[in-house]
């Protein structure tokens, strides 16, 4: 045997006893100390195995009109002018009289299915005509239907008049063409719900839904409800399933929820509460969102848990910290309410009901929250591991009296559980500087970093977290993105994501921001998936988001890929080596956001790669390329092979990312 073999396997054997200490299996995710401060940027590092996950906001109609399968809008009547101005219960309805019908319409509130759902709508019908008397709902921006589809229909109908009525249901098109229907006959004179399947026979991105009586009589509606048979994983009230489907591709490993923003709300009466989320949806409670439009809230606390058990991701709920949004009331502009406190009369009950939260997602089924989540159809629990206290809120004592009330609580009630803290909604300044302070002073586990920046922010910033001391506070990145779509700004964000890795033990989890976009409602720009009523577009960020995110592995190792060529100022390239222990593969992520070609030497001596051949994932393309409902493939992720010997010199197209997976003993 050579000196040099000698050399080389002497090399092995230091990786392997020192990757070996490092993978030694630990209870929950610990820090790493050098001298008990830093650890230097150069060492193998564990790496979180949360490490890339998503964060899902009710904005730009994420949830209702989105990823919440309802189909009707307004399905309750509950719309009202705090909404919006324009709007009032029968927003979204027509008042449907086509044969030659009459009668009249009018909203109630004297006797509803329950407090928390006040309207619904009578109908007197003097003549039902040829085709009956009733209602029309224009679906969001129209019902899309599918030809051979089935579509399960729901009612609550309180029959006023003596006799049962006749009452018909059709999804037709804008002119009257129908694509499906169904029949019943009244059977109560109290609140009564109707249930039924229509299976449509063309495909329409139009279509709208009639209920009409066909007697003279008198009843009255409420909680009108349309959802797909397909939902996805045929979850009951569930989710549209091209949509979850995506978000599910990208294998997160956490979704955090519901915001946001959307949490601590536009005022202290808009603050959300997840008890108004729970139980039959007839029951919960609506209100306007920050964003200025109504949620339904049949996308609730329940149906966020399920979904992150149908993907195999771990849940994040985000609560408010006690306090108001401090943009309140139009403060991004000038004047408002600002943040506001709950009263400290009421706090009390207050975070009973965050502690509630805990009881609801882990207690057994004999607790009382426990029971009520068994109740709905999940008797085991979902084994809630991490809550988020506050989103981006300013550093005021308000804010801090009630964040560390929760704070206390849940610490001496349930430490098993990770708290997530806040520190503002940018990288730098008084918040920023105040929330760590604060978060060191309690020793919070995680804060939540946020920040949008230009995409060179993140090609300067890809050493930010080196020097983060071990020590302190671990690292949640919440929200942040560069602000655009091109593939130019997904590679920035790749460029920083491999840092994100580099630094996978004081970073515990990272999530793009925000995630869903109706494309005819968009309030907030960019997005990582953009959507209307019948075709889903992912973005070149949701492709790199994807690229990590199913390519993590559970061990950083330094020294791997160089740029012999390279100047050291030369912040468009960046790079990873990773591996996943369970499966022995190395992982490569090679990143060139510069305008030339770069060359890339892999030095895999410390390996025993175990095949001739890598799979190689390139996303590749102009800087200004994005795609689009026309052209939704322009940035995609191509497959090849590469001799794993030719990783010597590897090259690095311009504007790419390269994933390169090979096989190691």
């Amino acid at each position: 045997m050579s000196a040099s073999t000698n050399a080389v396997c002497l090399k092995n054997l230091v990786y392997v006893f020192i990757v070996g200490l490092l993978l030694i299996p630990f209870a929950g995710f610990s820090q790493q100390t050098v001298n008990g401060s830093q650890q230097d940027a150069t060492q193998s590092r564990k790496i979180s195995p949360d490490l890339f996950g998503v964060f899902f906001e009710d904005i730009s109609y994420a949830a209702d009109g989105g990823l919440y399968g309802q189909l009707i809008q307004n399905g309750s009547f509950e719309y009202s002018p705090d909404d919006r101005k324009e709007w009032n219960p029968l927003t979204n309805w027509e008042y449907t009289t086509k044969g030659y019908g009459y009668g009249t319409i009018s909203v109630e509130t004297a006797a509803p299915i329950n407090a928390n759902n006040p309207h619904y709508v009578v109908l007197n019908i003097d003549d039902p005509g040829q085709q009956g008397v009733g209602i029309t709902n224009l679906g969001y921006d129209g019902i899309a239907v599918k030809a051979g589809e089935v579509y399960n229909f729901s009612v609550f109908i309180k029959q006023i008049s003596a006799e049962p009525i006749p009452v018909t249901v059709t999804l037709k098109s804008p002119s009257g063409t129908v694509y499906g229907s169904l029949s019943f006959t009244t059977t109560s004179n109290g609140w009564k719900k109707y249930t039924g399947a229509i299976t449509v026979d063309k495909t329409s991105d139009s279509a709208r839904l009639t209920i009409v009586a066909k007697l003279k009589s008198k009843l009255a509606i409420d909680e009108v409800s349309l959802f797909p048979k397909n939902t996805y994983k045929n979850e009951p009230n569930g989710l549209r399933a091209d949509l979850a489907q995506a978000v599910a591709d990208i294998h997160p490993k956490f979704v955090r929820f519901p915001g946001g923003c959307l949490v601590h709300g536009d005022g202290l009466n808009n603050i959300y509460r997840w008890k108004n989320t729970i139980g039959p949806v007839e029951i919960r409670v609506q209100q306007r969102n920050i964003w200025g439009y109504n949620q339904s809230a049949g996308l609730g606390f329940y149906e966020y848990f399920r979904f992150c058990e149908d993907i195999g991701a771990k849940a994040l709920p985000i609560v408010a910290a006690g306090v108001s949004c401090q943009n309140s009331g139009g403060t991004w502009a000038i004047g408002g309410t600002g943040q506001r406190g709950i009263p400290m009369a009421d706090m009390k009950q207050y975070v009973q009901d965050i502690l509630d939260l805990i009881e609801y997602a882990n207690g057994p089924a004999t607790t009382t929250w426990g029971a009520k989540r068994a109740a709905a159809g999940h008797p085991k629990p979902f084994n809630l591991q991490y809550i988020g206290i506050g989103n981006e809120d300013k550093q005021t004592p308000e804010f801090r009296d009630r964040f560390k009330m929760l704070y206390d609580a849940m610490r001496v009630k349930h430490p098993e559980i990770t708290i997530v803290g806040t520190v503002g909604p940018a990288p730098d300044g008084e918040d920023y500087d105040l929330g760590w302070n604060f978060a060191d002073k309690l020793s919070v586990p995680v804060v939540d970093e946020h920040f949008y920046e230009k995409p060179e922010w993140f090609l300067m910033n890809n050493h930010r977290y080196d020097n983060y001391r071990r020590t302190k506070s671990h690292v949640y990145i919440g929200e942040y993105a560069s602000w655009g779509n091109t593939l130019y700004n997904a590679l920035c964000e790749a460029a920083f994501m491999t840092s994100v890795e580099r630094n996978g033990d004081v970073i515990r989890m990272a999530s793009y921001a925000p995630l869903l976009a109706n494309l005819n409602h968009t309030s907030w720009n960019p997005n990582l998936i953009y959507f209307n009523n019948t075709d889903v577009m992912l973005t070149a960020n949701y492709y790199v988001q994807q690229l990590f995110s199913t390519n993590q592995g559970n061990v950083y190792i330094p020294d791997v890929i160089t740029f012999p060529k390279a100047s050291a100022r030369d912040t468009t390239l960046a790079a990873s080596c990773v591996q996943d222990t369970k499966t022995g593969d190395i992982i490569l992520k090679i990143v060139n956001a510069g305008a030339q070609s770069a060359t890339a030497r892999v030095n895999l001596s410390a390996f025993h790669i175990a095949t001739v051949k890598a799979n190689v994932q390139l996303l590749k393309g102009n800087p200004t390329d994005k795609n689009s409902l026309d052209q939704p493939k322009k940035v995609v992720p191509e497959n090849a092979e590469i001799a794993v010997v030719d990783l010597d010199q590897y090259t690095a197209p311009a504007y790419s990312l390269s994933v390169i997976r090979l096989k190691a003993n």
